[in-house]
């Protein structure tokens, strides 16, 4: 090639490609200088001899063969960072409208040069866009060429990384029209196809069109690919669907969870995108993620409709809050509900929902008048000397008592009052699985949320705020208990009342008056996420589990350039509620275990 340049042969060669009037010397002349430009030493030759202008020319030919060889030279060239910067000016409309031809080859030639042009440059992926080069791209993913597909994939994921060009690419339904790439054989259309989806499903509505239009199940289909690039790209895809909480759910009714869990468990098959996959999943799937890991950070806010079955084994599938209340009360344990949202559907007034009412708190007003109590209300509301324990009325009466000190201890009594008098929205559970099912509504938990946000919100003490949090979550659940006469606080009967009473194991943890270890964390975890408190919730053996807090040495507050690190507590919920361990002493070691 340097001799042919220095010889003056290959100005001349460019010259006779351009201009000879014979299509078939044009083509192979055209041919050559493409085998040329594959050569890093040759593309510089090439560009010195300004090879790009006759490129532009031979890109109009009558013969298809040299518009072929021509895009073929421009897609070696663009490996060239002045060959690729040329053609943002000139080369490109051309070469989007050899997208519209009829021949396959062209198709081909011309998808393979805009992605090599437009890879890494964001010029070059406007000038495509501005080229009307979009709608030819997606009318290419539906055409029998594998390479055209997986070259024109290629372009839209370049232009996908500029949000105006996302949203044009959602006009033109690129979501649905990347589905039928997904499901092709061929592993290289697929690893682009899913690479697509990756870059474009970062939009809230493109992740919503590509799952309505059912380009979820495809997907998870290519995460048990044998290829280690279409399993790679497939985890990626899925890793930014699961940004929202509906496209993540629906990717665990496909599999998606059990299949990246195994992928993961082998060090030849998994990936760092694979891992990420997985845990974004469990993020979207609170109830799912405690269940397996047996821990919430203070990150994870707790949505409503979240619940605790219990711990389950990496692999086993976790039944919907549905299926559980459609199985009726069994010897399991409780399913525990957190829902501070009412539900809508109205049911006539039964001798069950006044069962309801009674668990829920909404007859305490009746017991404290000295009336006697029925239903499973009843042994929340007595005082039990030998354990402890304090009565429901006696929890409220630290609400109150914490709401006088601000002169609000009479309108958070007249409040509970109208609160007690509200109505069921609807029945906790419903049997029949014909029928419409909803959230079992949680009065009691929702009068919480309003009670903490009055009483601790006003705190300007973070420290204050988590142990009259503490205080107030153990009145709720039957107050402190001694360590001696653990034994003797039967929760697990309560517990199984309510669950009779309901017809069903899916119990709001409002209903629960008499709870441990997990019932108390649970609750105080909810209640810290809907105030803003930053806490942790980690299960432990023998229905233990536990919040832990981060909180800074007040002492070292305003002394300049020094930011102490802050230091991690256990809360007790249940001994001598409020009290705050360090997490490395061994009263938290006795809390967690004895």
């Amino acid at each position: 090639m340097q001799l042919i340049q220095q010889a003056g042969g290959l100005k001349k060669l460019l010259a006779f490609a351009e201009n000879t009037t014979f299509p078939d010397i044009q083509k192979n002349a055209t041919k050559a200088i493409a085998r040329a430009a594959y050569d890093p030493e040759n593309r510089k030759i090439l560009h010195e001899q300004e090879v790009e202008k006759c490129l532009i020319t031979l890109l109009g030919a009558e013969n298809d063969g040299t518009k072929v060889a021509a895009a073929e030279v421009i897609s070696a060239m663009s490996e060239s960072l002045a060959s690729k910067e040329f053609f943002n000016t000139q080369g490109i409309p051309q070469i989007v409208q050899l997208l519209r031809s009829e021949n396959d080859d062209i198709r081909e030639a011309a998808s393979l040069a805009l992605a090599n042009l437009t890879t890494a440059n964001q010029v070059n992926a406007n000038a495509a866009a501005e080229a009307d080069a979009i709608d030819a791209l997606i009318n290419i993913l539906s055409c029998k060429r594998d390479k055209a597909v997986a070259n024109a994939a290629t372009v839209l994921t370049n232009m996908a990384t500029q949000e105006p060009l996302r949203m044009v690419m959602q006009g033109h339904d690129v979501m649905r029209a990347i589905i039928q790439p997904l499901s092709s054989s061929n592993p290289f259309v697929q690893s682009k196809a899913a690479l697509t989806v990756a870059a474009v499903a970062c939009d809230v509505d493109a992740r919503i069109e590509f799952k309505n239009a059912g380009g979820l199940e495809p997907l998870v289909e290519l995460l048990r690919s044998n290829n280690d690039e279409v399993r790679k790209q497939a985890s990626w895809a899925v890793m930014v669907c699961a940004s929202d909480e509906p496209t993540s759910a629906e990717l665990c009714k496909l599999g998606a969870l059990e299949i990246l869990e195994e992928i993961n468990l082998s060090i030849r098959r998994k990936n760092n995108f694979s891992e990420a996959a997985y845990k974004r999943l469990l993020t979207n799937n609170l109830s799912l993620k405690y269940c397996q890991t047996g821990y919430l950070s203070s990150d994870d806010m707790i949505p409503d409709g979240f619940y605790d079955a219990g711990r389950i084994n990496p692999g086993t599938k976790l039944l919907t809050l549905k299926e559980f209340a459609l199985q009726g009360p069994s010897d399991r344990r409780a399913i525990i509900l957190i829902n501070s949202k009412p539900s809508f559907i109205s049911p006539p007034s039964t001798t069950e929902d006044k069962f309801s009412d009674s668990i829920s708190g909404r007859s305490s007003s009746s017991h404290r008048k000295g009336k006697a109590s029925t239903g499973v209300g009843s042994p929340t509301e007595e005082k039990s000397e030998s354990t402890g324990q304090t009565t429901t009325s006696s929890s409220k009466s630290f609400v109150k008592e914490r709401g006088s000190r601000k002169g609000k201890g009479k309108k958070e009594e007249e409040k509970n009052k109208e609160e007690e008098e509200t109505p069921v929205p609807c029945k906790a559970v419903e049997l029949n699985p014909d029928k419409e099912w909803c959230l079992p509504s949680d009065h009691d938990f929702c009068n919480y949320i309003t009670e903490v946000s009055k009483t601790i919100l006003p705190m300007t003490n973070l420290k204050e705020q988590i142990e009259t949090l503490a205080e107030f979550v153990a009145g709720k659940m039957g107050g402190p208990v001694s360590r001696e006469l653990l034994h003797e606080f039967k929760w697990e009967h309560h517990i199984s009342e309510i669950e009779f009473q309901l017809k069903s194991n899916v119990v709001p943890i409002g209903y629960i008056k008499k709870g441990t270890f997990y019932h108390r964390a649970l609750l105080f975890k909810a209640l810290a996420d809907k105030i803003g408190i930053g806490a942790t919730l980690v299960r432990g053996e023998y229905n233990r589990a536990w919040n832990e807090v981060k909180l800074v040495d007040e002492s070292y507050k305003g002394i300049t350039g020094l930011l102490p690190r802050p230091e991690e507590f256990i809360v007790d919920l249940m001994y001598e509620p409020g009290t705050l361990l360090k997490k490395r002493s061994r009263e938290a070691e006795l809390y967690k275990f004895i």
